[in-house]
């Protein structure tokens, strides 16, 4: 199965990646005015394609700016940095979309929108490395990309740190090193704060250590001329999607779930994915066709650790842990069986997802089901009207998970129906299930980002 062979380098947010300057190129642009055309690299948080269609944080405010626009969408992703940058400025692209940093340099060479969000430059080490306290602790060369945002923040810092010393490395990204620092290879690299905290469910030897550069804005880019009228239409689009919450909606969709790390939780999640899920994937596979297998696979890692024996002390047991009263009313007269465990899970969560209000978007139905799954139907429904007594969106998760913790609370809980809840475990249930989901995810695409990079690389 492809979860045996899951290693693989991550084509993640690609302001990272190599590249080098190019002079101003003399070829006459493309014109499709009919058409909203954004470069892009791979990744999974950017722009990446599966068996779910396409999804990334700058493919959905691509697609959201092409809807305002009322144009088509025409997304071309590209094999590096390099190339992506000269297709802007040989007018083959509109816009750029892909997580890149806005730098002294690249602001001599294009326009930028208002920033997405803001990273720091960190560096990274690894576990049980002795980590440098400020910059003249560091006893060895940083191996960083060549023409980076990173560079750049080295050169600066080496004006006032004359001992700061760097390797460039040509033709490896962001994610390759590290993937190099994870398994010992490099002692340093450089790194968004963003791509690492994603980066340790896969690479969790990897850590954060000092702050390089703090705040960076993450922009799209756009041509250093004949770009008036998209730059304006840009930021009369970002004014609406900040005053609707659509990005803080995607921000939390695509981050807000991995600012905690559990070192030997996601060790030991990496191990069974190799040596248990084999056994009982067929089996996710036959009963979470309509909910995507692997967010049933990691609702089941949440719940047992795909152990069938699993027991708690509140009677709950198997795969799926069902109570008994659960499994009775789904038919499955064996807990203890996987298949009629994960059948039975698999059932319950369709019934949450089937008993929700349809107000609820499609894209956020699912952590609303699992809350649901965890906690009991009637506190997300307490949830919800609380939400909305506090002038907060009760059909948004990111408000959700604001509110689900005051069910603790007896100021609130005294006035609800279902009284008090565990809120604060149901936000760290889902948000659990989300990272698991994630890793899944990533193991998933490996095949598929290295088979569209290459075809990519054949183009040129």
């Amino acid at each position: 199965m492809r979860f045996l062979c899951f290693l693989g380098i991550i084509l993640f947010i690609g302001g990272c990646r190599t590249s080098v300057i190019v002079p101003p190129p003399q070829k006459e642009p493309i014109f499709k005015p009919n058409v909203l055309r954004v470069g892009t690299l791979y990744g999974s948080q950017i722009y990446m394609i599966d068996d779910n269609g396409p999804s990334g944080f700058d493919y959905e405010m691509s697609k959201e700016f092409a809807q305002y626009l009322g144009l088509p969408l025409d997304i071309q992703p590209y094999p590096d940095r390099s190339s992506l940058f000269r297709a802007l400025e040989q007018g083959n692209v509109d816009l750029i979309a892909a997580a890149f940093q806005q730098t002294p340099a690249r602001n001599r060479r294009f326009r930028f929108s208002p920033p997405l969000y803001r990273v720091n430059q960190v560096l990274i080490y690894r576990k049980n490395t002795k980590a440098p306290i400020n910059i003249d602790d560091i006893d060895e060369p940083i191996s960083v990309m060549a023409n980076s945002s990173y560079e750049e923040t080295l050169i600066e810092l080496k004006q006032t740190h004359r001992n700061l010393k760097w390797t460039p490395i040509y033709g490896k990204d962001n994610e390759e090193l590290l993937e190099m620092v994870d398994r010992g290879e490099i002692k340093y690299t450089i790194s968004d704060s963003t791509i690492v905290k994603v980066n340790q469910r896969f690479m969790p030897e990897i850590r954060q250590g000092i702050v390089l550069a703090k705040q960076r804005p993450i922009v799209w880019m756009l041509p250093p001329t004949n770009s008036d009228k998209t730059l304006s239409q840009l930021l009369a689009f970002w004014h609406q999607e900040r005053k609707s919450g659509n990005i803080a909606f995607l921000k939390e969709k695509y981050f807000g779930h991995v600012k905690k790390f559990d070192y030997v939780d996601t060790r030991a999640f990496i191990r069974a994915v190799s040596s248990v899920l084999p056994l009982y994937q067929p089996l996710f596979e036959l009963h979470g066709k309509d909910i995507d297998w692997r967010k049933l696979a990691a609702t089941s890692y949440q719940e047992s650790h795909w152990n069938p024996a699993a027991k708690s002390f509140t009677g709950v047991r198997g795969m799926m842990m069902l109570t008994s009263t659960t499994a009775k009313e789904l038919g499955i007269n064996d807990r203890l069986d996987p298949a009629k465990s994960i059948r039975g899970g698999a059932t319950y969560l369709r019934n949450m997802l089937n008993r929700l209000p349809d107000v609820i978007p499609e894209n956020q139905r699912m952590w609303f089901a699992l809350a649901s799954y965890n906690i009991g139907l009637g506190h997300v429904i307490d949830a919800r009207k609380l939400a909305a007594k506090l002038k907060l969106n009760p059909n948004s998760w990111r408000d959700l998970k604001k509110v689900l913790p005051l069910l603790q609370k007896r100021k609130y809980y005294r006035k609800l129906k279902y009284g008090y809840g565990r809120g604060k475990e149901a936000v760290h249930y889902v948000d659990s299930i989300r990272r698991y989901y994630d890793t899944l995810l990533w193991i998933d695409q490996q095949s598929t980002r290295k088979q569209l990079k290459k075809s990519l690389i054949a183009t040129i």
